[in-house]
């Protein structure tokens, strides 16, 4: 099998397998009820609060790692 083959076999199974498993049922993906009984909304607003401040921190240490290494290139010419 040619490379380009090897690669479309793969993205077609992979997107197979993609679909299959996201094809439950919607309310079986949602992980906290922001509803007003039981204090779901404050607790709700902690966990968006924490994937919020995760992202920003992800974000900012790939730049780091990207400036790095920019830094390294300019060195090494």
């Amino acid at each position: 099998m040619t490379h380009r083959v090897r690669a479309l076999v793969v993205l077609v199974a992979s997107s197979v397998t993609a679909l299959a498993l996201s094809a439950s049922p919607a309310g079986a993906q949602q992980l906290v009820d922001a509803g007003k009984e039981n204090g779901g909304g404050a607790l709700a607003f902690v966990l968006f609060t924490v994937l919020v401040g995760l992202t920003f921190g992800v974000l900012f240490a790939m730049d780091r790692v990207r400036r790095r290494r920019e830094r390294e290139q300019d060195q090494q010419r």
